[in-house]
C-alpha cells in the first residue's frame, strides 16, 4: 500500500463519518471550552446568586427610626422659622425705621444738576443691590445765599417724585447728620 492509497482510505472514512453525523443531526464536535457551563447552567447560577443577594439584603436589620428618616427625611423647623423671621423683618415698618442706613451718598459741593444725576445713579444702584435704607447727605445750606438750602430742597423733591423712594426723614442725632441728611426707605419690587 502506498501513501496515495492510505490518504484515499482516510478521506473515505472521514466522508462516511460526516455523512452519519448529518443523518443523525448531531454534531459531535463541541466549540466550547472544556468544563465551561452551558447557557442553562449560567442562568441557573445567576438566579441562585440573585436569590442569595436578595436574602442577604432582606436579612439585614435596620433601626426603625433610621428607616423612617430615610423614607421621609427631616425638616429643620428652627431654620425655617429663622428664614421666615428674616423675610418679615425687612417688611416691618419699625424695623426699617430703626435700622441704620446700608449705603450713603454725600452731595456736598455739587451743583443742582450734578447732584440730581449722582442721586439718580445712587438710587438706581441701591435698588439693583436690594438695599432697604439709604442716607443722602445734602448739608444744611450754611454756604448758600438764599434762605432754604438748595440741595436739601432738591433731595426732597427728588424723593417725592421718584417711585422707588418710600418713607423718608432726618436722622435724630447730629452725629448721623441731623437736618443736613435725609434717610430714605427704598421700595422693593
Amino acid at each position: 500500500m502506498n501513501m496515495g492509497d492510505i490518504l484515499a482510505q482516510w478521506d473515505k472514512v472521514q466522508a462516511d463519518k460526516n455523512r452519519k453525523q448529518k443523518e443523525s443531526g448531531k454534531n459531535t464536535v463541541s466549540h466550547k471550552k472544556a468544563n465551561a457551563p452551558t447557557p442553562e447552567e449560567k442562568a441557573l447560577a445567576a438566579e441562585k446568586d440573585f436569590e442569595a443577594k436578595l436574602k442577604a439584603e432582606n436579612s439585614k436589620s435596620i433601626n426603625p427610626m433610621e428607616l423612617w428618616l430615610r423614607r421621609y427625611g427631616t425638616i429643620d423647623k428652627d431654620k425655617l422659622a429663622e428664614e421666615q423671621y428674616e423675610r418679615t423683618k425687612v417688611q416691618d415698618r419699625n424695623y426699617l425705621l430703626n435700622m441704620s442706613p446700608e449705603a450713603r451718598i454725600d452731595l456736598h459741593g455739587l451743583h443742582q444738576d450734578e447732584a440730581e444725576v449722582q442721586l439718580n445713579a445712587f438710587i438706581t444702584n441701591c435698588c439693583r443691590k436690594g438695599l432697604h435704607k439709604v442716607l443722602i447727605i445734602h448739608g444744611k445750606g450754611i454756604h448758600t445765599t438764599g434762605t432754604d438750602p438748595v440741595l436739601g430742597e432738591l433731595v426732597r423733591k427728588f424723593i417725592e417724585r421718584d417711585k422707588r423712594c418710600g418713607t423718608s426723614g432726618h436722622p435724630k442725632t447730629k452725629q448721623e447728620g441731623g437736618s443736613g441728611a435725609t434717610w430714605v426707605i427704598l421700595k422693593q419690587n
